[in-house]
């Protein structure tokens, strides 16, 4: 079977939902089996368990703003995903602050980002 008769549904619901990396766009061109394994084994604990997807994305908040991480781009999705999901501000701030135990530049990257994420959010709301 040719590259584009496979199915990838797990890439194709990654990138429907929103949850793309724009890395994976080069991983998906180079090694688009790889790419499509590797969501797979990524999205087990996003489809199944007993935590509710709130408490999911707050902890992938935790894992991208963490000082051995400190990705933007992730704490900003998964800040929008949280937001969806019905986290408070608050929720997602004590989220960060729980995660300066490994360091505080998990606040310097994060928090900008919390307060532009909630100012869209009032802006939007505020709206016709």
């Amino acid at each position: 079977m040719s590259k584009d008769e496979k199915s990838y549904p797990n890439t194709v619901a990654h990138q429907e939902k929103g949850d793309w990396n724009p890395i994976w766009s080069q991983l998906e061109e180079l090694d688009p089996d790889f790419l499509e394994a590797y969501l797979a084994f990524r999205s087990v604990p996003h489809r199944e368990g007993p935590l509710p997807q709130k408490y999911k994305e707050l902890i992938m908040i935790a894992i991208n703003a963490a000082t051995t991480h400190l990705y933007a781009p992730g704490v900003r999705r998964h800040m929008q995903n949280a937001i969806k999901a019905g986290a408070s501000k608050e929720e997602i701030l004590e989220t960060i602050q729980l995660t300066t135990v490994m360091g505080i530049h998990s606040c310097n990257l994060a928090v900008p980002i919390l307060m532009e994420e909630f100012d869209k959010l009032d802006q939007s709301q505020s709206e016709p």
